[in-house]
């Protein structure tokens, strides 16, 4: 018996595969929950606000360097 395209039977169950996918991150983020976890979490912080910052400098570094270039 055919079903129509509307009524047919899903390939694939989206539910039960999302499923196991949270079930599977949950506990890859359990595992990760140690003893340096804070100190980790403070680090990558630390890193992303340095990154922002050294962006900053070499891009004003650049500018300065150019502006020097053409007035010399």
């Amino acid at each position: 018996m055919s079903y129509p395209q509307s009524l047919s039977p899903p390939a694939m169950d989206f539910v039960r595969s999302d499923f196991a996918a949270l079930t599977f991150h949950m506990e890859q983020c359990a595992s990760a929950q140690g003893r340096w976890s804070a100190t980790r979490g403070h680090l990558q912080n630390l890193r992303a606000l340095a990154a922002g910052r050294i962006v900053t400098l070499a891009c004003a570094a650049v500018i300065i360097g150019i502006g020097l270039a053409i007035a010399a």
